[in-house]
């Protein structure tokens, strides 16, 4: 069975609510097993031997009344991020956050992407996910204009946001 990762778009804010106890209880029901959600912004791991995303994103809406897009990845596509150590260069603490925004499909090839000086870098791209890091301001907020980040994609892209402490989370 592989393992999967579902992070789950806009989950948990404003009138989208979601226990993660009652998410659990729908991947078991949908047959999917050894399930366990990871915080409470709608991320949970499972294994099946089939392809998840179209049938959670299905059960989400029937079982909540609003559509959630599930941002999937694999066990070993995690690993590989996780391998890959994208924030290597910068100190292991600091004034700064570290986030990665994922996204269900490739983005363009060659895409560029800015960050804000003094706000948010972006501190690399791969295929399908972007890393950055929001820097601590003086109000104590981290990455101001990351909320606004999502302007750069094209249009209709699918994506989500983590805390990067999230991702080593989710496979333990």
């Amino acid at each position: 069975m592989t393992v999967w990762v579902a992070f789950l778009r806009a989950v948990n804010v404003g009138k989208r609510q979601m226990k993660m106890a009652e998410l659990k209880a729908l991947c078991e029901e949908l047959g999917y097993a050894r399930v366990k959600t990871i915080l409470a912004s709608g991320n949970v791991r499972f294994e099946t031997d089939r392809d998840p995303k179209t049938e959670l994103e299905a059960a989400i809406e029937t079982r909540w009344g609003f559509f959630s897009e599930a941002v999937m990845r694999s066990g070993a596509e995690i690993e590989a991020m996780l391998a890959s150590n994208p924030f290597a260069g910068l100190p292991a603490d600091g004034a700064f956050h570290r986030y990665v925004m994922m996204f269900d499909k490739p983005l363009p090839y060659n895409a560029k992407f800015l960050g804000v000086a003094g706000d948010y870098d972006v501190v690399r791209v791969d295929r399908r996910d972007i890393y950055l890091v929001g820097h601590r301001q003086p109000d104590g907020r981290h990455g101001p204009g990351l909320d606004k980040f999502d302007r750069q994609l094209e249009k209709g892209a699918v994506a989500t946001m983590r805390n990067w402490n999230t991702i080593p989370k989710v496979l333990k």
